[in-house]
């Protein structure tokens, strides 16, 4: 898996995830023994075919009949089918199709923006991690939202995402809530998870023009740099599209 981690692309989630799913490895393992991944609301397996191509054993639990046929497609022609299971189920229910305590990393991606109840779905990841277990949590930030609907013009949207209790601009907003730092770490404390990091996912880069990306000097390399520090960067990262929010069930 070590090997198979250096040669994975640059997207930092993506690096993130291979780096927790290689330290899930268990010593003294059988060697066939595999990295058990649970993918809530992971549709058409754009996390999990590449988990599973680090040899880990992933389980997809989508409502979304239609999103899984494309996942199976897609572990296919990875070459991974036999590690990656789908199953159709609600998020909420994930205890009734998931063994408590048997997923070594659980993914939560742009789930709770959307779920009627997002402390009952995080209860759920909860069981089904095992005590020591990694929880992956991304979301759609609050504060981003108000700065790029800010920048395209859409200055009473972004009035309503900064002020609304959910972070929404208005009825017809097709995510059911938004979340800064401290709520979507709030969350995850109160249903007993220990949050080790929080990251900034499109912190700065979203926000540079094309004309910018061609004049500045080191171009790509050097706004890729910038945009890591921000990613991590206590004050910064606030303001990112995606917050992604790394999480540990207490051993």
């Amino acid at each position: 898996m070590v090997e198979q981690l250096r040669s994975m692309s640059g997207e930092p989630v993506e690096r993130t995830l291979a780096a927790l799913a290689a330290a899930a490895a268990r010593p003294g393992a059988p060697a066939d023994s595999r990295v058990q991944v649970v993918d809530v609301g992971g549709g058409s397996g754009t996390r999990a075919v590449p988990l599973a191509l680090l040899g880990c054993a992933v389980t997809v639990v989508d409502s979304s009949v239609n999103a899984l046929a494309i996942l199976h497609r897609r572990a296919e022609d990875a070459g991974v089918a036999a590690a990656v299971t789908g199953i159709q189920a609600d998020a909420d229910r994930l205890d009734t199709v998931v063994a408590p305590g048997s997923a070594d990393l659980v993914l939560c991606h742009h789930l709770l923006e959307q779920v009627d109840d997002p402390a009952t779905v995080l209860d759920r990841v909860v069981g089904a991690v095992r005590p020591g277990g990694a929880v992956s949590v991304l979301v759609a930030g609050r504060l981003g939202a108000v700065v790029s609907q800010t920048l395209v013009g859409r200055f009473e949207q972004a009035r309503q995402v900064l002020q609304d209790g959910d972070g929404r601009n208005g009825p017809a907003d097709p995510l059911r809530r938004r979340w800064d730092v401290d709520t979507v770490t709030a969350l995850l404390t109160a249903a007993g998870l220990t949050v080790q990091s929080v990251t900034g996912v499109g912190v700065l880069a979203g926000l540079v023009s094309g004309a910018a990306r061609q004049a500045a000097p080191g171009g790509e390399a050097e706004l890729a740099a910038l945009e890591a520090a921000a990613s991590v960067h206590p004050e910064l990262l606030r303001i990112a599209a995606d917050l992604h929010v790394v999480a540990r069930r207490p051993a």
